[in-house]
């Protein structure tokens, strides 16, 4: 059986590991606005186009914008790249941020559901990402004492 994950420090000859560093820094910040089920896509097998997919669910529109415009920050202030494009913003149901070779997709879950992009690229690898706050996201640190 063909291990379908990729680690963070593997990195395809002719590819910039900058990538794979842009995209764990927006996972990051999705997960610190309380982004939920959080995927990084490894895309370069598969076109040529870009690098990552890093996909992240929100449950409001304004939880997505504040994702969005985190990410903006943390990647332009914090690694001085630059946002080429921006989709769905208005609408806020699929908020797309596109950075070249590592794209964005914050959605609402049902929009997530739809259009299902974890299996249309089905054959990406993916990047491992374990949550810093655990797997429970309605877990609020550890339990007291009674």
């Amino acid at each position: 059986m063909e291990d379908s994950t990729v680690r963070p420090e593997e990195s395809v000859a002719g590819r910039s590991d900058g990538a794979l560093n842009r995209a764990v820094v927006a996972a990051r910040t999705a997960e610190d606005n309380r982004g939920r089920d959080i995927v990084i896509l490894d895309m370069r097998e598969l076109t040529p186009v870009f690098d990552y997919f890093v996909l992240a669910s929100g449950t409001s529109r304004r939880q997505l914008h504040a994702m969005s415009e985190e990410i903006d920050h943390a990647l332009e202030e914090g690694l001085g790249d630059r946002r080429l494009g921006i989709e769905g913003y208005d609408e806020s149901r699929w908020i797309l941020l596109d950075y070249g070779d590592v794209v964005i997709h914050l959605f609402e879950p049902e929009t997530r559901a739809y259009y299902a992009l974890e299996q249309l690229w089905g054959q990406a690898k993916r990047v491992p990402f374990e949550p810093r706050n655990g797997a429970d996201p309605s877990a609020e640190g550890p339990s007291r004492p009674k």
